[in-house]
C-alpha cells in the first residue's frame, strides 16, 4: 500500500506544480496583453500629440486632457510590462541562461526608464503651460521637450525594445519554447526597429503589438498545461495500481 501511495503522491505534487505554473503563466500573459493595448494607446497619444505637433503648441491651447490621461496610465502599463518580463523568464525555467536573462532584464528596464523619462518631460511641459499659458507655446523650452520626446521614443526606447526582442527570441528558440515561425518573425521585427526605423510615428506601436501577440500565445499554452498535468498524474496512479494488483495474489 505504501509503494502504491508514493507514485500517487508524486503525481499529486506534479499536478500542483503544473497548476501553479499554469496560473502564473495565465496571469502574466493577461498582463502582457493589457500592456500591449494600454501602452500602445498611451504612447501613441504622447508621441503624436507632443512629438509630432506643430511648434506653436496648438494641442496645449486646445486642452491637453488626452495627453494627461495617457500620462496617468503609462505607469500602470509599465507595471504590467514588468509582470510580463517575470513570466517570460519563468518560462525558461531550468534552461535560463544568466547572460541572456541579464540582457533581457536590462533592456526591458532601460526601455521603461526611457518611456517614463519622455512621459515626465511631457508632463512637465503641461505643468509649465498651466503656469504660463502665453509664454510656453512656441518657446525654446517647448521646442526642447518636443524634440526630446520624439528622440527618446523614436530612437533610444525602440533600440532597447529591439534588443529585448532579440534576446527573448534567442532564449525561447534555443529551447523550443516558441514556435519557429514566431521566433523568426520576432527577429525580423527586432532588426527593423534596430536598423531601419528611425523616428516614424507608427513605429512606437510595433513593440506593444509584439508583446500582445506573444502574450496571446502564452495564454493559449497556459490553458493546455493543466491538461498535461492531469495526464501526468493519471500515469503514475495507474502504475501504482498495477503494482498493488501484482502483490495481492502473492
Amino acid at each position: 500500500m505504501t509503494q502504491g501511495a508514493r507514485p500517487s503522491q508524486h503525481g499529486f505534487a506534479l499536478t500542483r506544480t503544473a497548476e501553479h505554473h499554469a496560473r502564473t503563466l495565465t496571469a502574466g500573459s493577461i498582463a502582457g496583453m493589457i500592456f500591449g493595448v494600454l501602452f500602445g494607446v498611451c504612447s501613441a497619444i504622447v508621441r503624436y500629440e507632443v512629438g509630432e505637433s506643430d511648434v506653436t503648441g496648438a494641442w496645449l491651447r486646445a486642452g491637453p486632457s488626452e495627453v494627461e490621461w495617457a500620462l496617468g496610465l503609462l505607469p500602470f502599463a509599465g507595471i504590467f510590462f514588468l509582470w510580463f518580463i517575470g513570466v517570460s523568464r519563468q518560462r525558461l525555467g531550468r534552461w535560463e541562461d544568466r547572460f541572456i536573462s541579464t540582457i533581457i532584464l536590462g533592456s526591458g528596464a532601460l526601455f521603461l526608464a526611457m518611456v517614463f523619462a519622455a512621459a515626465a518631460l511631457a508632463g512637465a511641459l503641461i505643468a509649465l503651460y498651466n503656469r504660463d499659458p502665453v509664454g510656453v507655446p512656441g518657446s525654446e523650452t517647448y521646442a526642447f521637450v518636443q524634440v526630446a520626446v520624439s528622440r527618446i521614443f523614436g530612437v533610444y526606447a525602440l533600440r532597447m525594445a529591439a534588443v529585448f526582442l532579440i534576446c527573448q527570441a534567442t532564449a525561447w528558440l534555443r529551447h523550443g519554447l516558441m514556435p519557429r515561425s514566431l521566433g523568426l518573425a520576432t527577429y525580423a521585427v527586432a532588426f527593423v526597429l534596430l536598423f531601419v526605423v528611425s523616428e516614424e510615428a507608427w513605429a512606437v506601436l510595433v513593440f506593444p503589438a509584439w508583446v500582445f501577440v506573444v502574450s496571446a500565445y502564452l495564454f493559449a499554452v497556459s490553458r493546455r498545461e493543466p491538461e498535461v498535468a492531469e495526464s501526468a498524474q493519471a500515469g503514475p496512479a495507474s502504475g501504482g495500481a498495477g503494482e498493488t494488483g501484482e502483490a495481492s495474489p502473492a
